[in-house]
């Protein structure tokens, strides 16, 4: 342990609620990165699963369901002012977590902002209500007028998280080509954002291709995934939801505008997990992707936008194109063909994967040379070598969850803040060790790319940027 190095040392308790892929591949790279001794720490979950790792670190394991009525007490018996919550579960409130640490002097963080258990299906809510930009309009609502507020980190992990600093790191890179000079890096949000006006950037796609494959092929019965099934399952039944950029000219037929709110984006009327888009990616070049409702395509959009005024002048699009592995296809299809059912067994494909990468960037597109993706690509063999307990795509969201734990000790007077707030210099030299291929590359593809080969299509060929031209269904 000795070889690694400690980006931050913490001498309160910390507890980590739920124990799943998040959990357990991040409690190695927890103890290997912050100066912290097994004894702070406490692990409460759901489930039993994960209490041998728990064990080989010597972490306290309590099985125990988070639930609305009990949260309060059980957090008292663990928490203090000047502890940590760390929120890796499933169907627990964030909001009211957050808001019982903000009253409490603890810090927080959690990878996606997630409502009580049924909150993403839950009819009687009405629909605007259960998306992502709803639950991340509620948690920045809990941002005091105190000058120093205990920090609460949101959605911090490979994405939303990492991917916002990705989108730093291109911008940076692009400024760089159309200039003799380096630019000078902008420290404020109204910079970014006119650097990115500046550069002509209309879409911001997190594009993800996860190609890992696995030799204990999906049964009838499962639900496979690379990462938390429930989670996936779960974030696929909300809205497919998106940043709506200020070059969009065609209005979805099923889009929805928000009537609250800081107005970055839109949702369709249906499911992302029965809504694709056109995607690229390095390895896997042109590709079909799930529009996945993820905290992302609001902070990133929302954090780029240009005001004049009380008047928008600028806001690019921005969403999240998801192909997950082979089986993970499988295993939601099956989902979408149950009715939306759940399939009775799950299984987090980790130590069965045979071989393999996950592409994670971010696309930038409509600038003057077309198309950038910045992003890392892992393969499963890397992962297994940097880190117990992983496999690619776990390694590029628990790396960057440690890294915001760290960024929270070291910062731990913030208030509630995003990924697009924190110093993304700081997330990126914990992250980069662990993202395997790190890097840029340009491409020539457009979502009008072999169009109307074999069918006329309704397409805007005047701007390929234009979501029209990147949606597949409806």
């Amino acid at each position: 342990m000795s070889e690694y190095r400690k980006y931050a040392a913490f001498k309160g308790r910390m507890l980590i609620v739920g124990f799943g892929s998040i959990g357990q591949g991040s409690l190695p790279l927890l103890m290997r990165h912050v100066d912290i001794a097994p004894a702070q720490i406490t692990i409460v979950t759901a489930q039993d699963s994960g209490r041998e790792i728990a064990d080989h670190y010597g972490v306290r394991f309590i099985v125990e369901p988070v639930t609305a009525d009990n949260y309060r007490a059980l957090y008292a018996r663990h928490l203090a002012s000047g502890d940590f919550l760390v929120n890796a579960s499933v169907d627990v409130s964030s909001v009211d977590s957050i808001e019982w640490c903000q009253q409490r002097g603890v810090l927080y963080l959690d990878a996606c902002i997630e409502p009580w258990a049924g909150g993403h299906t839950d009819t009687r809510i009405d629909v605007d209500r259960r998306t992502n930009y709803a639950h991340r309009e509620s948690a920045l609502a809990l941002r005091g007028d105190a000058a120093a507020a205990p920090t609460a980190v949101l959605m911090h992990g490979a994405n939303p998280g990492l991917v916002s600093h990705f989108v730093k790191q291109a911008l940076l890179t692009l400024a760089a080509m159309d200039h003799s000079a380096a630019p000078v890096r902008p420290t404020t949000r109204e910079g970014w954002g006119r650097l990115a006006q500046s550069l002509g950037i209309k879409v911001i796609q997190v594009s993800e291709r996860d190609h890992q494959t696995t030799d204990r092929r999906k049964q009838p019965d499962e639900f496979c995934n690379t990462w938390s099934a429930e989670a996936f399952a779960g974030e696929s039944l909300q809205p497919a939801e998106l940043g709506w950029g200020t070059h969009e000219r065609h209005f979805p037929h099923d889009g929805r505008r928000f009537d609250f709110g800081c107005g970055s984006s839109i949702y369709l009327n249906r499911t992302g997990c029965t809504t694709r888009v056109r995607s690229w990616a390095p390895q896997a070049g042109p590709f079909h992707g799930y529009l996945i409702s993820h905290g992302e395509a609001h902070s990133i959009p929302d954090f780029l936008t240009v005001r004049e005024g009380a008047a928008v002048s600028y806001r690019p699009t921005c969403y999240y194109a998801y192909h997950p592995c082979d089986d993970a296809v499988a295993s939601l299809e099956q989902f979408v063909e149950r009715s939306y059912r759940f399939q009775p067994r799950q299984r987090l494909l980790r130590d069965e994967l045979t071989a393999g990468v996950d592409e994670l960037g971010v696309l930038l597109c409509g600038h003057a040379r077309g198309a950038y993706w910045y992003g890392s690509r892992l393969s499963i063999e890397q992962a297994r070598a940097l880190a117990p307990y992983n496999n690619a795509t776990g390694t590029q969201v628990n790396i960057g969850f440690v890294g915001a734990i760290i960024w929270a000790i070291r910062n731990p007077a913030r208030g509630v803040v995003e990924p697009d707030d924190l110093d993304e210099q700081l997330l990126m030299e914990v992250a980069t060790p662990y993202l395997g291929e790190l890097g840029g590359t340009f491409t020539d593809w457009t979502p009008l790319d072999h169009r109307g080969v074999l069918y006329t299509e309704d397409v805007d060929r005047s701007d390929p940027w234009q979501f029209k031209n990147f949606r597949i269904d409806g």
